[in-house]
């Protein structure tokens, strides 16, 4: 093998080294931790790559030195023998036992010094999983939205995470580590942290066919910013500014959208999609897949299906004088 094949040899190594390094990029890397939870899983990531990195270079250096060894003593066979069991013991049972008995010491000692902040410390947030889209409630304010969890910084966070179908998986890695929601039971996770911002995430479980179009956003925000936020989704939606907006609610009340979707101070009562009542407050749509604009809204309504197949919200043949007035009077609804 010439110096240039080695060199490019691994240079491919090490950039498929930097590849996995990074994850799921840099808005969702568990290495970049901005919580308490978030900061003991990463270091319990880091010693575990450092552990595993010293077993491959001993393994590698036994492997040679028992190659060069091996040539040396190649005429005195019992000689070569009694060395051979060795290395077989010495890195075949006794450093893989010490190894895991260590890291299993070390991520009991993590979980056990998780944040489990009650219901009485902490800002309870529940959040229901759907496929595929997540439901968020407030119920100490009676407040429901859907795709975005907003939560105060520098107080602690308690989510309760249950699932409305199959089984799916709370996952914001620079908040928390990951945890399932599964059918019939409620779990929940701890989220503390002081730094505001806005922080991906996604359901790391196969849930079915959209799963990888399953996002979230966590915005931890001040205090003073997330008391004004609660305060304004626990209200009705508003009333309609002008006669279009006006028009697209009575688009929106006699089409099959009533059916299935909740705008608080209107007939809408329907629990199968997400509330709607603030749509316009939130920064995406169909689950954090793309931006909440015009016409982004518009290509959603009348074909789901092209952005999300299998999602479980039908198409729409509204007129375009309809849909405009929809449009209207959907992104009143701050």
């Amino acid at each position: 093998m010439t110096a240039r094949s080695r060199a490019s040899r691994l240079g491919l190594v090490l950039a498929g080294a930097a590849l996995a390094l990074a994850a799921c990029g840099p808005d969702q890397s568990m290495l970049s931790p901005m919580g308490a939870n978030a900061s003991r899983a990463a270091g319990l990531w880091w010693l575990m790559f450092w552990i595993g990195v010293v077993v491959w270079v001993l393994v590698t250096a036994a492997t040679l030195y028992a190659l060069v060894r091996r040539r040396r003593d190649r005429h005195d066979p019992l000689t070569a023998r009694r060395w051979e069991n060795a290395p077989l013991v010495w890195g075949g049972i006794v450093l893989p036992s010490v190894v895991l008995v260590l890291l299993t010491g070390v991520s009991i000692d993590a979980m056990r010094h998780r944040d489990h902040p009650d219901a009485s410390q902490a800002t309870v947030v529940q959040v229901i999983g759907h496929q595929w889209w997540w439901e968020v409630r407030y119920p100490e304010r009676d407040v429901v939205t859907a795709n975005e969890v907003h939560v105060p910084a520098g107080r602690p966070v308690r989510l309760e995470l249950t699932t409305a179908d199959v089984i799916h998986s709370f996952w914001v890695p620079a908040l928390a580590g990951k945890i399932d929601l599964v059918p019939g039971r409620s779990n929940t996770l701890s989220i503390n942290t002081d730094r505001p911002g806005v922080y991906e995430g996604r359901c790391a479980e196969f849930c079915g066919l959209q799963h990888a179009k399953m996002r979230f956003r966590v915005v931890v925000e001040p205090e003073s910013s997330f008391q004004d936020w609660l305060a304004a989704q626990g209200t009705s939606a508003a009333e309609p500014a002008d006669d279009l907006a006006a028009r697209g609610r009575q688009v929106f009340l006699s089409a099959s959208c009533v059916y299935c979707h909740t705008i608080r101070g209107t007939a809408a009562v329907g629990s199968v999609g997400p509330d709607l009542t603030h749509l316009a407050s939130r920064d995406t749509l169909a689950a954090g897949i793309m931006p909440n604009t015009k016409g982004h809204l518009g290509g959603w309504i009348v074909d789901p299906q092209q952005v999300k197949p299998g999602a479980r919200m039908p198409s729409s043949d509204l007129p375009p004088d309809d849909l405009q007035a929809l449009l209207a009077y959907l992104g009143s609804l701050a």
